[in-house]
């Protein structure tokens, strides 16, 4: 059974009765490239365990198992698990288990399964609850090595954005902070089926071993939330409204920090956060 051929997967799901969740953001791949390379990008050793998100009809899954040692999925939605019995027949290194990411015990997860691996983390995730998924992943400190993730075009823009730039937000630093983030490569809306509105792209977050910035975790959160709170004003008004702080403290924070008053958090680096997380 060839996945991506859009008769085959129409034939597979009409055959299950199977009808596609606008809810569940549902759109399955028929590009047949776009999938191993993203196993490729994920996958580093033949020895390695891949955790998926979402794994849909199993096109990703596929490709994934042919690489790695162990692929363990984790589906919400119980109407595919039947579809993937079939298509991942061949495959007796995949588990799939039911429940919603967001909700999921994931170091539990890799403690029961990858026992002894190195684990990556690769998925089509639906555009929805694609900043979620991924804070969630990197912010429980889990032992996984990167992220390969396909996400909405723009999302990826903002995501994988350098501090400082016009583009940079909370999500560019949150992310940064915890990984090495890049762009890997495009995937039109022509390539699911049914198509999306937008187009989607592929990034990889190589997970750090040691935090970005040498500060408290919990004031650096505190400033990045408060810094792109109000897009339009200066970092004072921002942190004063942000930390729930007088102005007068907040350009107290900024000026020991060594930044100016008037500058905004899309200018600022990562140290320049770093500075002021220190001074809470």
């Amino acid at each position: 059974m060839i996945l991506t051929n859009a008769g085959e997967l129409r034939e597979l799901l009409g055959r299950h009765g199977f009808t596609f969740s606008k809810g569940l953001g549902q759109n399955f791949l028929i590009n047949p490239s776009v999938c191993p390379r993203m196993a490729e990008n994920s996958i580093t050793t033949p020895s390695m365990g891949v955790l998926e998100v979402g794994p849909g009809v199993g096109v990703l899954t596929v490709e994934l198992a042919k690489r790695a040692a162990k692929v363990v999925c984790i589906e919400l939605d119980e109407r595919l698990f039947p579809i993937l019995d079939e298509t991942l027949a061949d495959f007796d290194n995949t588990t799939v288990i039911h429940g919603d990411v967001l909700e999921t015990d994931i170091a539990a997860v890799i403690k029961e399964h990858f026992t002894g691996m190195d684990v990556a983390v690769c998925a089509n995730l639906p555009y929805y609850i694609t900043s979620p998924v991924i804070m969630k992943l990197l912010e429980e400190d889990l032992p996984i090595t990167s992220l390969t993730v396909m996400v909405q075009k723009e999302a990826a823009k903002r995501i994988c954005a350098a501090p400082g730039t016009r583009e940079a937000g909370a999500i560019s630093i949150a992310v940064r902070y915890y990984s090495e983030p890049k762009i890997l490569f495009d995937v039109s809306r022509g390539s699911f089926m049914p198509p999306p509105n937008v187009d989607s792209c592929v990034i990889k977050l190589d997970i750090r071993q040691t935090p970005a910035v040498d500060c408290n975790r919990k004031n650096f959160f505190r400033v990045i939330r408060a810094c792109f709170s109000l897009r339009r004003k200066t970092v004072l008004n921002c942190l004063s409204s942000g930390l729930s702080i007088s102005k007068n403290e907040a350009a107290l924070l900024l000026d020991t920090a060594g930044i100016p008053q008037n500058a905004r958090a899309e200018q600022l680096s990562m140290e320049n956060f770093a500075a002021i997380a220190r001074q809470l």
